[in-house]
């Protein structure tokens, strides 16, 4: 199938759009950004892009010099190691090779834009679908696998800007058995990272987590604790119908969310980035981010780790899924960006309508209620 690219924010891009929203895809790696939601009123555009990715990079990663937006992860992780013989790249080659679009849908109901990468470390075949829907203020991402076998961990790496002003943004998230940061340290001072998180402490509220000087942060208000890099991930409730994360920006006028199923999507990720960073081609600059990762994974460290027995998966935590080629693996994502109304504050609740044919997002003082087809997630 022929398809037109156009260089945005340095690298060839697949176009997706309707009257709400305008979205590109990058050829290389399949990582979504920007995406301008309402796009006819307030252009909304809550994605991070590296800072270097109109730079030239050649000696790193694919990935690294692509970096932005939200892709997909097979495996997720750093991947250091090998496992059984397979040496993934960091996210795996769904982040880092070149995507074939395949198929493209255009009808006044809907968008839909194909692409297929076929992986050579661990032969399989995964489609990638992103649809929109007249109304709905909602980019619906679905990965379809095919041909695998074995374990495999996997996950969404949505990476999101933050206005350069502490606090500026409120993280919340539906229901979770409990948080734990890394448990090793993310960062190494000798090698100008830093991290300031008590590796492997737990905790049951996002607004009290130990650092490692003894006091305690709050998570849910972000920029906060720069010059450092930290991640925690949050083991969701396998038990909800599904499972929500969302990000308030009152100065800004507008929430994100993102919803999945968390029997498919254990945990979510958050990478914190603000400043910690000080070899290339991070070099400092790299400020007010967060990844909002949702994954089945332990940790970020790869499929080394999270196939094998790990202190998540003896508790009974979901870290990698058992592929088959026998059957088709679906994994199903959504993102949302509205408006939302003055004294709103934080996300408390989301939740469909009776007619399950739109969300209910409540605030800590308001509420906003935007179209969604929740089958997208209720029936993966």
């Amino acid at each position: 199938m022929a398809e037109t690219t156009r260089v945005v924010a340095g690298w060839p891009s697949f176009p997706i759009e309707n009257d709400e929203i305008e979205a590109w895809v990058t050829e290389e790696g399949g990582h979504l950004a920007p995406v301008f939601f309402d796009r006819g009123q307030r252009r909304f555009q809550p994605f991070y892009i590296a800072p270097w990715a109109e730079e030239k990079w050649p000696d790193q990663p694919k990935l690294l010099q692509v970096l932005r937006g939200d892709f997909f992860c097979l495996p997720f992780g750093g991947n250091d190691a090998a496992y059984r013989g397979e040496k993934h790249p960091v996210h795996g080659e769904t982040a880092n090779e070149r995507w074939t679009p395949v198929g493209r849908i255009e009808t006044d109901q809907e968008k839909r834009l194909e692409l297929e990468l076929k992986t050579t470390v661990r032969p399989g075949t995964v489609r990638k679908v992103i649809r929109l829907v007249t109304g709905h203020q909602v980019v619906y991402c679905r990965h379809l696998l095919t041909g695998y076998q074995g374990r495999m961990c996997l996950g969404h790496h949505a990476i999101l800007r933050f206005p350069d002003q502490p606090g500026s943004g409120l993280f919340s998230c539906s229901r979770f058995l409990f948080g734990q940061v890394a448990p090793g340290p993310v960062e190494d001072p000798a090698a100008g990272g830093y991290s300031i998180l008590k590796p492997g402490a737990r905790f049951s509220r996002l607004t009290r987590v130990p650092l490692v000087t003894g006091e305690m942060t709050d998570l849910s208000r972000y920029p906060a604790r720069a010059g450092y890099e930290d991640i925690v991930s949050l083991v969701s409730n396998p038990s909800l119908p599904f499972a929500w994360s969302a990000v308030s920006f009152p100065e800004e006028g507008y929430l994100w969310f993102g919803l999945k199923n968390p029997r498919q999507l254990a945990c979510t990720l958050l990478w914190m980035s603000n400043g910690g960073r000080h070899y290339p081609p991070w070099n400092g600059r790299n400020r007010n981010t967060m990844g909002v990762e949702e994954v089945t994974s332990y940790f970020h460290y790869g499929l080394k780790e999270s196939a094998s027995p790990n202190p998540f998966s003896r508790e009974g935590i979901k870290t990698y899924l058992s592929l088959s080629p026998r059957s088709s693996t679906i994994i199903s994502y959504l993102m949302g960006c509205v408006a939302m109304p003055p004294k709103f504050g934080a996300v408390k609740e989301i939740r469909p309508d009776r007619e399950g044919k739109t969300a209910l997002i409540i605030g800590e003082g308001a509420r906003v209620e935007t179209p969604l087809d929740w089958n997208w997630i209720l029936s993966a």
